[in-house]
């Protein structure tokens, strides 16, 4: 019978579950206004040596934003160690942080087309008018 999913695919949903909820409850953040944190996609490399962690942060400025990338990229030793403790790995994969932005972008183009309707919609109406 064959698996549904490969292997990457299940460490790498293990890693994301973990990953996230060390960050939720363990991870301290040294900013004092915290950021919420969400961790929307892991990639795993295909010997399981390396994954990708794709991190969104809502409602922060683009200076807290880099102060917290560098922040996690200065204590993922530790987030890391923390990932082994709870995952039954002969080798726990190194930790890359990367910043998601394709929720903020979606955000920005939704906007720009309610925009857009909006617009045309009173442009209909004028016309209409006269």
């Amino acid at each position: 019978m064959a698996r549904e999913f490969s292997r990457t695919d299940r460490v790498s949903q293990q890693v994301h579950k973990e990953i996230a909820s060390i960050l939720q409850n363990e991870y301290k953040h040294k900013v004092g206004n915290l950021p919420l944190i969400t961790v929307s996609d892991v990639e795993v490399s295909r010997d399981l040596a390396h994954a990708k962690i794709f991190i969104t942060l809502y409602n922060c400025e683009a200076e807290q934003v880099k102060t917290q990338m560098k922040q996690l990229e200065d204590n993922k030793g530790f987030i890391r160690s923390l990932l082994a403790k709870r995952v039954r790995m002969r080798s726990v994969p190194h930790l890359h942080f990367f910043e998601d932005k394709s929720i903020q972008e979606g955000m920005r183009i939704s906007n720009l087309v309610s925009q857009t309707v909006a617009k045309d919609n009173a442009k209909k109406q004028s016309e209409d008018n006269e």
